[in-house]
C-alpha cells in the first residue's frame, strides 16, 4: 500500500460474496479479517451444492441481465464487470473446470461445491487472509466501532474498510438468520422488509391426494401468471408436488409476480399448460379421433397424454362440470388454473427480497452514511430466479466493491 502502514479491512460474513470481497482486498494488498458466525463458513454456498452447484448460466448476455428485474439497471455495472464467463474462468483458475448443462445452466465437473469452497479457502489463507469462525457481529460502538462477540472474547474494531456481507434472510440454521436488518435500521439505514423469493406456495390438497402424489414429479410443464402491472409471467420445466402446495424450479421462476400478488390481493390464480408441446388445436384433434364408448379418463389418457401426477393435479383442480365438456378440455389442459393465497415459510425461501436499499448506497455500494462501509450480496435489496443468478452477482458484486475498497484505500 502507499500509506506507511498496513491497510485494515474486516468482512463480516463467509458466503460467496464476503470471501470474495476478502480475496480483492488482500491481492491489492491490505491486512483482511473474515468474522464468520457459524463454526465453518460458506455453509449456504455447501447447501446450494448438493444439487450440483449451478454456478451461473450460459444464456445471451442481455437475457441474463434481465433476469434481476427493475434492478438490473443497478447490479449491470458489476456484472459486467464479472459475467459468466469471468466467473467460469475464476473457478478453472482455482482447479475447478465446469460445463453447460441441457438447460444452459453452468456446474463444476464434479458437481459439488466443497471442492471449490476448499481450494479457494486455501488461497484465501495463503495470500494472508484471516478467518475467524462462531464470531457475532453485535452492531456499532458509541464511536463507530464495530462490535464483535467471539468464543472467548468481545471484540471491537475500527479498520480502514468494512465490508458487510451478512446474507439474505432465509435458511437460518446456516446463518443467514436476517437479523441484522434490525441493527441497520437503528443506525438509520433504510432496508426493506424480508420477502420470500424462490419459495414454494401452500395449497389445501385433499389429504387422499397428497397420499398418493407428495413429491411426485411434474414433468415438462409451464405455469404462467400475470402480475399486479399486467405483465405475464411464463416459466416451462419440472414442477413437483409437496405435502404443503406446489414448488419447483418453474414454481420459482415466477415466485415473485405470484407473491407479490397475493400481498396485494390476498390471492393469486396461476395457470398450468401441461402439455406445453402442443397447441389448443393439436389436442382438439387428438380428442377428435376417441372412440364413441372411451370414457374420460381414456380421453385424457390415450388421447391428451395425461398419465400419473398430471392426470390427478388435472382432476383435483377441475370440477365435474368442467370434466363432462370434453369439447372445453384442451383449453384446461393449456391453462389449468390453480388459485394460490400463500408463500411457504420465509425461513425455507431459497432466497430472499428485501435488504438494504439502493438508495442508501452509492456506485460502488458503500453506504452514503458510512463512508468506507460496503454492503455486498444478498443483504442488498435485489432478488433473481434459480439458475445461476444468485451466485453470479453474489461473487460479483463482491469482486466490485473488494476492489472500489482498494481504491479508495490506495487514494490516501
Amino acid at each position: 500500500m502507499p500509506h506507511s502502514a498496513q491497510a485494515s479491512a474486516v468482512v463480516i460474513g463467509g458466503g460467496p460474496a464476503g470471501l470474495m470481497a476478502a480475496e480483492q482486498l488482500s491481492a491489492a494488498g491490505c491486512a483482511v479479517a473474515v468474522y464468520d458466525s457459524m463454526p465453518t463458513v460458506g455453509r449456504k454456498f455447501l447447501r446450494a451444492g448438493i444439487g450440483g452447484l449451478n454456478l451461473t448460466h450460459n444464456e445471451a448476455w442481455p437475457n441474463f441481465i434481465a433476469r434481476f428485474g427493475d434492478r438490473a439497471p443497478l447490479l449491470q455495472p458489476c456484472l459486467d464487470a464479472f459475467n459468466a464467463e469471468s466467473l467460469r474462468a475464476w473457478a478453472a483458475d482455482l482447479g475447478v473446470e465446469t460445463f453447460v448443462g441441457s438447460s444452459g445452466r453452468v456446474f463444476p465437473v464434479e458437481k459439488k461445491a466443497a471442492p471449490l469452497l476448499r481450494r479457494w479457502l486455501q488461497r484465501l489463507r495463503a495470500s494472508g487472509v484471516r478467518i475467524h469462525h462462531r464470531h457475532h457481529w453485535r452492531g456499532w460502538g458509541a464511536d463507530g466501532e464495530i462490535l464483535i462477540q467471539g468464543p472467548e472474547q468481545s471484540l471491537s474494531l475500527k479498520p480502514d474498510v468494512m465490508v458487510f456481507a451478512l446474507g439474505g434472510g432465509s435458511w437460518s440454521a446456516l446463518g443467514s438468520t436476517g437479523k441484522w436488518l434490525e441493527l441497520f435500521a437503528q443506525r438509520g439505514i433504510q432496508c426493506a422488509g424480508w420477502r420470500p423469493s424462490n419459495c414454494g406456495f401452500e395449497y389445501p390438497w385433499r389429504p387422499d391426494f397428497i397420499a398418493e402424489h407428495s413429491g411426485a414429479p411434474l414433468k415438462t410443464v409451464a405455469i404462467s401468471v400475470t402480475d399486479c402491472h399486467g405483465q405475464l409471467w411464463r416459466q416451462q420445466g419440472d414442477a413437483v408436488i409437496s405435502a404443503y402446495g406446489i414448488e419447483g424450479g418453474p414454481v420459482y421462476g415466477v415466485s415473485a409476480p405470484i407473491r407479490d400478488e397475493i400481498a396485494e390481493r390476498g390471492q393469486c390464480t396461476v395457470y398450468w399448460d401441461l402439455d406445453p408441446d402442443r397447441s389448443v388445436e393439436k389436442l382438439q384433434q387428438a380428442i377428435a379421433k376417441r372412440r364413441p364408448k372411451d370414457s374420460l379418463a381414456n380421453v385424457l389418457r390415450k388421447q391428451c397424454g395425461l398419465s400419473g401426477s398430471k392426470l390427478a393435479l388435472f382432476k383435483t383442480l377441475t370440477s365435474k362440470a368442467q370434466m363432462a365438456n370434453i369439447d372445453a378440455i384442451p383449453a384446461l389442459i393449456k391453462a389449468l388454473p390453480q388459485t394460490l393465497c400463500s408463500t411457504r415459510n420465509l425461513d425455507e425461501a431459497i432466497s430472499t427480497a428485501g435488504g438494504v436499499c439502493f438508495s442508501e448506497l452509492d456506485e460502488n455500494f458503500m453506504l452514503k452514511k458510512l463512508p468506507g462501509t460496503y454492503c455486498v450480496g444478498e443483504m442488498l435489496d435485489w432478488e433473481a430466479p434459480t439458475g445461476g443468478y444468485l451466485l453470479t452477482a453474489c461473487f460479483a458484486s463482491g469482486r466490485w466493491v473488494g476492489r472500489a475498497a482498494s481504491k479508495r484505500l490506495s487514494a490516501y
